[in-house]
Protein backbone atom coordinates (compact mmCIF):
# COMPACT_ATOMS: atom_id res chain seq x y z
CA UNK A 1 0.00 0.00 0.00
CA UNK A 2 1.25 3.48 -0.89
CA UNK A 3 0.82 6.24 1.68
CA UNK A 4 1.22 9.97 1.13
CA UNK A 5 3.35 11.99 3.54
CA UNK A 6 3.29 15.79 3.54
CA UNK A 7 6.60 17.61 3.94
CA UNK A 8 7.54 21.25 4.26
CA UNK A 9 10.49 23.02 2.71
CA UNK A 10 13.12 21.96 5.26
CA UNK A 11 12.22 18.26 5.08
CA UNK A 12 11.99 18.37 1.28
CA UNK A 13 15.43 19.97 1.03
CA UNK A 14 16.88 17.39 3.43
CA UNK A 15 15.54 14.61 1.17
CA UNK A 16 16.71 16.07 -2.17
CA UNK A 17 18.94 13.07 -2.91
CA UNK A 18 15.93 10.75 -2.66
CA UNK A 19 13.82 13.18 -4.69
CA UNK A 20 16.45 13.22 -7.45
CA UNK A 21 16.61 9.41 -7.54
CA UNK A 22 12.85 9.26 -8.13
CA UNK A 23 13.03 12.09 -10.67
CA UNK A 24 15.86 10.32 -12.53
CA UNK A 25 14.00 6.99 -12.64
CA UNK A 26 10.84 8.68 -13.95
CA UNK A 27 12.35 11.18 -16.40
CA UNK A 28 15.74 9.68 -17.37
CA UNK A 29 17.42 13.07 -17.84
CA UNK A 30 21.01 13.41 -19.05
CA UNK A 31 23.28 13.12 -15.97
CA UNK A 32 24.76 16.56 -16.60
CA UNK A 33 21.33 18.13 -15.95
CA UNK A 34 20.92 16.74 -12.43
CA UNK A 35 22.96 19.36 -10.57
CA UNK A 36 20.94 22.14 -12.22
CA UNK A 37 17.67 20.37 -11.47
CA UNK A 38 18.70 19.98 -7.83
CA UNK A 39 19.43 23.71 -7.63
CA UNK A 40 16.04 24.55 -9.16
CA UNK A 41 14.25 22.26 -6.69
CA UNK A 42 16.16 23.73 -3.75
CA UNK A 43 15.15 27.23 -4.90
CA UNK A 44 11.49 26.20 -5.33
CA UNK A 45 11.42 25.18 -1.66
CA UNK A 46 11.93 28.88 -0.77
CA UNK A 47 8.78 30.00 -2.60
CA UNK A 48 5.61 31.05 -0.71
CA UNK A 49 3.32 28.32 0.63
CA UNK A 50 5.61 25.52 -0.62
CA UNK A 51 4.26 22.05 0.04
CA UNK A 52 5.46 18.58 -0.94
CA UNK A 53 3.91 15.14 -0.87
CA UNK A 54 5.97 11.96 -0.81
CA UNK A 55 4.38 8.68 -1.93
CA UNK A 56 5.92 5.88 0.13
CA UNK A 57 5.65 2.13 0.48
CA UNK A 58 4.85 0.65 3.89
CA UNK A 59 8.62 0.17 4.28
CA UNK A 60 9.20 3.91 3.83
CA UNK A 61 10.63 3.77 0.30
CA UNK A 62 9.81 6.90 -1.70
CA UNK A 63 8.19 5.89 -5.01
CA UNK A 64 6.82 9.28 -6.02
CA UNK A 65 6.68 12.91 -5.08
CA UNK A 66 5.02 16.14 -6.07
CA UNK A 67 5.31 19.71 -4.94
CA UNK A 68 3.92 23.13 -5.57
CA UNK A 69 3.75 26.65 -4.22
CA UNK A 70 1.92 29.92 -4.62
CA UNK A 71 2.95 31.46 -7.94
CA UNK A 72 4.10 35.07 -7.87
CA UNK A 73 5.80 37.65 -10.06
CA UNK A 74 9.57 37.26 -10.01
CA UNK A 75 9.43 33.46 -10.27
CA UNK A 76 10.89 32.39 -13.63
CA UNK A 77 8.19 29.87 -14.69
CA UNK A 78 5.37 32.14 -13.50
CA UNK A 79 6.67 35.15 -15.44
CA UNK A 80 7.50 33.27 -18.66
CA UNK A 81 4.22 31.34 -18.83
CA UNK A 82 1.99 34.23 -17.78
CA UNK A 83 3.61 36.46 -20.43
CA UNK A 84 3.14 33.71 -23.02
CA UNK A 85 -0.54 33.33 -22.17
CA UNK A 86 -1.00 37.08 -22.19
CA UNK A 87 0.55 37.28 -25.67
CA UNK A 88 -1.72 34.52 -26.99
CA UNK A 89 -4.98 35.11 -25.12
CA UNK A 90 -4.81 38.60 -23.59
CA UNK A 91 -4.15 40.14 -20.20
CA UNK A 92 -7.55 39.28 -18.71
CA UNK A 93 -7.17 35.55 -19.43
CA UNK A 94 -3.61 35.51 -18.08
CA UNK A 95 -4.71 37.32 -14.92
CA UNK A 96 -7.65 34.94 -14.40
CA UNK A 97 -5.31 31.95 -14.41
CA UNK A 98 -2.18 33.37 -12.77
CA UNK A 99 -3.09 36.07 -10.24
CA UNK A 100 -3.98 33.53 -7.56
CA UNK A 101 -2.49 30.21 -8.66
CA UNK A 102 -1.03 27.11 -7.09
CA UNK A 103 1.85 26.26 -9.40
CA UNK A 104 2.48 22.52 -9.42
CA UNK A 105 6.16 22.34 -10.29
CA UNK A 106 6.87 18.61 -10.17
CA UNK A 107 4.91 15.34 -10.11
CA UNK A 108 6.97 12.18 -10.63
CA UNK A 109 6.29 8.51 -9.95
CA UNK A 110 8.87 5.74 -10.20
CA UNK A 111 8.14 3.65 -13.34
CA UNK A 112 7.48 0.52 -11.23
CA UNK A 113 4.54 2.32 -9.60
CA UNK A 114 3.09 4.21 -12.56
CA UNK A 115 -0.44 3.36 -13.66
CA UNK A 116 -1.54 2.56 -10.09
CA UNK A 117 -3.18 5.87 -9.17
CA UNK A 118 -0.16 7.32 -7.34
CA UNK A 119 0.12 10.36 -9.62
CA UNK A 120 -3.62 11.06 -9.31
CA UNK A 121 -3.37 10.94 -5.51
CA UNK A 122 -0.36 13.26 -5.55
CA UNK A 123 -2.10 15.89 -7.71
CA UNK A 124 -5.32 15.70 -5.69
CA UNK A 125 -3.37 15.83 -2.43
CA UNK A 126 -1.38 18.89 -3.48
CA UNK A 127 -4.55 20.73 -4.50
CA UNK A 128 -6.64 19.69 -1.50
CA UNK A 129 -7.31 22.51 0.92
CA UNK A 130 -5.39 25.13 -1.07
CA UNK A 131 -6.78 28.66 -0.95
CA UNK A 132 -5.72 29.61 -4.49
CA UNK A 133 -8.37 30.01 -7.17
CA UNK A 134 -6.53 27.97 -9.80
CA UNK A 135 -3.84 25.32 -10.22
CA UNK A 136 -1.48 25.45 -13.21
CA UNK A 137 1.37 23.31 -14.51
CA UNK A 138 3.31 22.39 -17.63
CA UNK A 139 3.62 18.95 -19.18
CA UNK A 140 5.03 17.56 -22.41
CA UNK A 141 2.66 18.33 -25.28
CA UNK A 142 2.21 14.73 -26.36
CA UNK A 143 -0.53 12.15 -25.76
CA UNK A 144 1.05 10.86 -22.53
CA UNK A 145 -0.45 9.23 -19.46
CA UNK A 146 0.24 12.49 -17.60
CA UNK A 147 -1.78 14.55 -20.12
CA UNK A 148 -4.65 12.08 -19.79
CA UNK A 149 -4.46 12.20 -15.99
CA UNK A 150 -4.63 15.99 -15.88
CA UNK A 151 -7.64 16.04 -18.20
CA UNK A 152 -9.52 13.53 -16.05
CA UNK A 153 -8.86 15.76 -13.03
CA UNK A 154 -10.39 18.77 -14.79
CA UNK A 155 -7.32 20.52 -16.17
CA UNK A 156 -7.85 22.27 -19.51
CA UNK A 157 -5.27 23.35 -22.08
CA UNK A 158 -4.33 27.00 -21.70
CA UNK A 159 -1.55 26.84 -24.32
CA UNK A 160 -0.22 24.10 -26.56
CA UNK A 161 3.11 23.85 -28.39
CA UNK A 162 4.73 26.20 -25.87
CA UNK A 163 8.54 26.31 -25.99
CA UNK A 164 10.37 27.71 -22.98
CA UNK A 165 13.17 30.23 -23.65
CA UNK A 166 16.36 28.39 -24.55
CA UNK A 167 14.47 25.12 -24.99
CA UNK A 168 13.23 23.09 -27.92
CA UNK A 169 10.61 20.70 -26.49
CA UNK A 170 6.92 21.48 -26.82
CA UNK A 171 4.89 21.80 -23.64
CA UNK A 172 1.23 22.16 -22.85
CA UNK A 173 0.33 24.64 -20.14
CA UNK A 174 -2.77 23.38 -18.34
CA UNK A 175 -4.94 24.75 -15.57
CA UNK A 176 -7.92 23.95 -13.40
CA UNK A 177 -10.04 25.91 -11.00
CA UNK A 178 -9.82 24.84 -7.36
CA UNK A 179 -11.07 22.78 -5.76
CA UNK A 180 -10.47 20.14 -8.43
CA UNK A 181 -13.63 18.86 -10.01
CA UNK A 182 -15.32 15.74 -8.78
CA UNK A 183 -15.20 12.76 -11.15
CA UNK A 184 -17.67 13.18 -14.01
CA UNK A 185 -18.16 16.95 -13.53
CA UNK A 186 -17.13 19.15 -16.48
CA UNK A 187 -14.07 21.38 -16.13
CA UNK A 188 -14.60 25.04 -15.30
CA UNK A 189 -12.82 28.19 -16.39
CA UNK A 190 -11.96 30.82 -13.75
CA UNK A 191 -14.97 32.94 -12.89
CA UNK A 192 -17.42 30.44 -14.39
CA UNK A 193 -17.54 28.01 -11.42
Amino acid sequence: MIELRRAGAAEFTAELDTVLQTYTAAMRPPPEQLAGRQGIMRNHATFPDFTCLFAETSEGTVVGFGYGFHGAPGQWWHDVVRRGLEDREGAATAAAWFEDALEIAEIHVHPDYQGKGVGRRLVRGLCEGRRERTAVLSTHDRPTAARHLYRTLGFVDLMQMFVFPGGYEHYAIVGSTLPLRAAGRPAARPGRG
